[in-house]
């Protein structure tokens, strides 16, 4: 019989947060009672007034396909919410509205890479981006951070990784997984790379209101010269705990890039949902106390997580400044009893055996790591904790 699947999806690595989480849900099934760390949604209920948007659609009878790209009033409201934020102005033709911002991400790379073609992913990076890249055909080229640096990127490092076949490059500003915001002057130099060598910016902007200590976070395409060079991704999934709703959108002035973004999604999924739309809109465009309290709370979250890790010695973590991860250093661990030789090996004792659910690192691309979300309440953050610091000595 012939191979059945294609080379690309024999390539193709799964998700380590989602094998995670089903391996958690398994557990859980069976009565276990499981410290959730691996989560990478808000643990909040999406906010009144938004669910009750979503409502009045459903009774308006607005269960019908919409445009490809989202509607006239969701793209408007991405333009607003735009504007308000950072003053950047956009049109809602220069709008893509799709399925989630991965999805944003995924239609972007399709459109944009020919095979060959290199993109600049500044590691640790979130898990799905080489995955995309390689899947659109394109080369993911990683670029390494140092933890002694607080991973902040090096432009030095960047510059030595441009060829002739480079792109574009990839910002994640608060970064998935280890919650730094990148410098302004590192973005500066970034900026002047880019204008340099002429390389797209794809900015991943999704934590962007999950920031800490009066933090502020400036979005690339702000930076002087960069607006037509940036491809703006974001959505409500994180900011407004709207994970399961899939809405996210792009926002760039190459019409010929929303266009191509466009055309492939209506060889896809067609629009994003109808309901999700009208949600997001009254989120984008409604009240903006709840973002503010949510913020709060993981902030405290974040304070609490990682006091808690500097308690535990063969553990040792950065502050995040923005998101909702700790990415913690456990190379301590490393070959402890013949037990864990990497990080799936930690994760997978952690969760069988002290029941706490988190992601290894390897996947976000560092073998001396574990991403712990703060994604949780208080309480079962620090029975979570001391889960590990009992799992820690037992291997120690």
């Amino acid at each position: 019989m012939k191979t059945i699947l294609s080379e690309r999806a024999t390539r193709l690595k799964p998700s380590a947060t989602l094998a995670i989480s089903a391996q958690e849900k398994e557990l859980k099934s069976q009565g276990v009672d499981v410290v959730s760390f691996g989560a990478g949604e808000p643990d909040f209920t999406t906010p009144l007034h938004i669910r009750e948007a979503a409502k009045r659609s459903l009774d308006r009878g607005e269960t019908f396909y919409t445009p490809v790209g989202g509607t006239a009033e969701m793209k408007k409201a991405v333009v607003h919410r735009i504007a308000e934020d950072y003053g950047l102005e956009y049109t809602p033709g220069q709008i893509v509205v799709s399925c989630g911002a991965k999805h944003s991400l995924y239609n972007i790379f399709q459109a944009i890479l020919q095979p060959q073609d290199e993109v600049l992913v500044f590691a640790p990076y979130w898990v799905s981006y080489p995955e995309m890249i390689a899947l659109a055909g394109g080369t993911p080229v990683v670029v390494p951070t140092r933890e002694e640096n607080g991973f902040v990127p090096d432009p030095g490092e960047m510059k030595a990784h441009i060829t002739s076949s480079t792109k574009a490059m990839l910002i994640n500003s608060p970064s998935n997984p280890t919650g730094i915001i990148y410098p302004r002057d590192v973005l500066d130099k970034l900026a002047e790379l880019a204008d340099k060598h002429d390389l797209l910016v794809i900015s991943d902007e999704i934590y962007d209101k999950l920031v800490y200590d009066g933090r502020t976070v400036t979005p690339f395409a702000k930076l002087p010269g960069m607006k037509d060079r940036t491809i703006m991704v974001n959505g409500v999934s994180k900011t407004y705990a709207m994970t399961g709703f899939r809405i996210g959108y792009l926002a760039s002035t190459r019409t010929e890039l929303v266009k191509a973004a466009t055309d492939i999604q209506s060889q896809s999924t067609s629009n994003p949902n109808n309901t999700a739309q009208a949600a997001a809109v009254e989120a984008l465009t409604g009240p903006q106390d709840e973002v503010e309290r949510m913020r709060a709370i993981f902030e405290q979250r974040r304070n609490t997580m990682v006091n808690g890790i500097g308690k535990i010695p063969q553990l040792s973590v950065i502050k995040p400044d923005g998101a909702f991860y700790t990415f913690v250093n456990i190379s301590k661990l490393s070959g402890k009893k013949n037990i864990v030789d990497s990080t799936a090996d930690v994760a997978r004792y952690l969760l069988e055996r002290h029941h706490v659910a988190c992601v290894p690192g390897g996947p976000f691309g560092s073998e001396d790591h574990i991403r712990l979300s703060f994604s949780t309440n208080e309480e079962e953050i620090l029975k979570g904790l001391e889960r590990i610091r009992a799992a820690c000595a037992e291997l120690t």
